[in-house]
């Protein structure tokens, strides 16, 4: 027996079943939304990528003297130290300000004394407010009679510091979750709200870190790198999943920037070291450094030729510390051919010597020694 529904009773039928060839598509949206979320869950944050796409260091470890434990494998090192370094940290500058207010993250000075200490390059000395002062309120006290004696806090014991060590970050967010945000918003309904919720969460923090390194003698630079590090978070995903996950990980996207900085300025201090085992030594051709250029200026006083050491020898009667370059300028000076000032011990530069050595009464040995040092520098 066939029944004949009337037409109010079809549209309620109709209206309680939907076709069903929708729903399969929502049903599959939602999946691939749920999946997402499930694999990202699981995936806190992408690896670091310092200087290369797959690296993974971080400043980690310990250093004691030149012995080091638990140091990263990338980090560069050197047989002997090159000499001694102190911290030069601007705290006035812009990125300070970021590095403390916005980030609260410690001076960098820290950080890279371990990364310094481990590498073995530079024997790092006390240059900072604290550690003078403390340096400082020792003495004070050795001065007052306090201390018992054989302290040992007399005067003559601090060590120079050959160079400046100078940080400068330069900062940089990004968004990297537009992509999902805009698939999200095609796709609508719940799937596409869990797929914007997860291209909002993708967040690139980027930081790029400058070294620059300065003889504290001369004010010469020396050497300058730049290092660069990059890390993508997914902190926001705890807003899907909910519970103690979302907790953590957001405890963890708040140090990331901290992360990041570490390894740019490992980046770029590996490069610095890379640069500094094929260091050689700036000069102005003929005049040394300082001497006036080699572009010269309408009504300028000519270029001359300098040296520290020869002006040492002046003041204090010095007979050590004049090289061989500065002697054979000094000589072609004064009317004795020496030839190019090559640092290179020559027939010319030894006949030059001679000459010179006969002339100011001095053995007539041909050789840069103690005596001929003392009359050069005159």
């Amino acid at each position: 027996m066939t029944t004949t529904l009337s037409a109010p009773l079809r549209r309620a039928r109709a209206a309680a079943n939907p076709p069903r060839s929708s729903t399969p598509l929502r049903l599959c949206a939602v999946s691939a939304a749920v999946a997402a979320a499930a694999l990202l869950s699981g995936c806190e944050t992408t690896n670091m990528r310092m200087g290369s796409a797959d690296a993974k260091t971080v400043a980690t470890g310990s250093a004691a003297g030149g012995a080091s434990t638990g140091a990263s494998d990338s980090l560069e090192r050197c047989e002997s130290p090159l000499g001694t370094v102190s911290l030069i940290e601007n705290q006035q500058a812009g990125w300070y300000t970021i590095l403390r207010d916005q980030y609260r993250l410690p001076p960098t000075a820290n950080l890279l004394r371990l990364l310094v200490q481990q590498s073995n390059c530079f024997v790092v000395v006390e240059r900072g407010a604290a550690g003078m002062n403390a340096m400082t309120r020792e003495r004070a006290l050795m001065q007052s009679g306090e201390m018992r004696q054989g302290s040992q806090f007399g005067q003559g014991q601090m060590v120079a510091s050959d160079y400046g060590l100078s940080p400068e970050i330069v900062f940089q967010n990004n968004n990297a979750g537009g992509a999902s945000a805009s698939l999200g918003g095609l796709v609508g309904g719940r799937a596409g709200g869990l797929l914007a919720a997860i291209g909002g969460s993708m967040n690139t923090k980027e930081a790029s870190a400058l070294l620059t390194l300065i003889d504290n003698r001369s004010g010469v630079q020396v050497a300058a790198s730049e290092g660069s590090a990059a890390k993508t978070d997914f902190g926001a995903m705890g807003q899907l999943l909910g519970g103690s996950g979302g907790a953590r990980m957001g405890g963890y996207s708040n140090t990331a920037e901290g992360k990041v900085i570490a390894a740019a300025f490992m980046d770029a201090f590996n490069q610095m070291v890379q640069s500094l085992r094929n260091y050689r030594a700036q000069t102005v051709k003929g005049q040394g450094l300082g001497g006036g250029g080699r572009l010269s200026v309408d009504g300028a006083a000519p270029p001359s030729q300098t040296s520290a050491a020869r002006a040492a020898a002046q003041s204090n009667g010095a007979t050590a510390g004049l090289s061989l370059r500065d002697a054979q300028a000094r000589l072609n000076e004064l009317g004795y051919n020496a030839g190019t000032p090559d640092g290179a011990m020559g027939g010319k530069t030894a006949s030059a010597l001679r000459a010179f050595q006969k002339d100011r009464g001095i053995a007539q040995s041909g050789r840069l020694d103690a005596a001929t040092m003392v009359e050069l520098s005159k």
